[in-house]
């Protein structure tokens, strides 16, 4: 029988949905990020939206909403960001999110998915994304799905995305890499604990 936490184990992977905004275009990027990861085997999967989790009042560890979410994220061993872009930057709610935790990120990978009303949309969220995850030593992948004018994005029947086989592609790309940064972090952490 393989080890805990051994390469047989799932890959558990939370799903972090980043705006809090009333007619946000998150639950249609996530939703469409959830079926492409949903269809590999390899996963387990949370999904913890900004909107619904109760934002903590304080950055205190004892604050109750992140008491609430703290098994969640250390439990994980890997995160994917789903995110827009609001001023050059990341919503204020995900942020907080962010700040509230500290050890639940350290030595574990974040993929971004990306969107914005702009041409660079999502660009400047995904940049700002890995300096700050960089300060919780968490690894970013090079890769990101990035949907840029996101208003064109969807089809003429609503559909998300309006190029279903170029952003599949790229989420393949992005979650090749997630796995084998999440099997290669858990297999050296199980080895020695990060910051021993």
């Amino acid at each position: 029988m393989p080890a805990e936490g051994s390469s047989a184990d799932p890959i558990r992977l939370v799903v972090l949905v980043g705006s809090a905004r009333e007619g946000r275009l998150s639950p249609s990027v996530a939703r469409w990020f959830l079926e492409q990861a949903r269809v590999r085997p390899e996963f387990r999967i949370d999904v913890v939206d900004v909107a619904t989790s109760g934002l903590p009042d304080s950055l205190a560890d004892g604050a109750p909403q992140a008491a609430a979410l703290r098994p969640v994220l250390a439990a994980a061993d890997a995160f994917v960001v789903v995110a827009p872009e609001y001023n050059r930057g990341i919503p204020g709610p995900l942020k907080t999110a962010i700040d509230s935790f500290n050890a639940e990120w350290q030595a574990k990978p974040v993929a971004l998915v990306v969107y914005g009303l702009s041409l660079a949309g999502g660009v400047r969220a995904a940049e700002n994304l890995r300096l700050v995850f960089g300060e919780f030593h968490s690894v970013v992948m090079k890769d990101s799905v990035v949907f840029p004018g996101i208003a064109e994005q969807f089809g003429p029947g609503g559909q998300f995305p309006a190029d279903p086989q170029g952003s599949a592609a790229a989420a393949k790309v992005m979650l090749d890499q997630l796995t084998w940064w999440a099997l290669a972090l858990r297999e050296a952490k199980s080895v020695r604990p990060f910051g021993a």
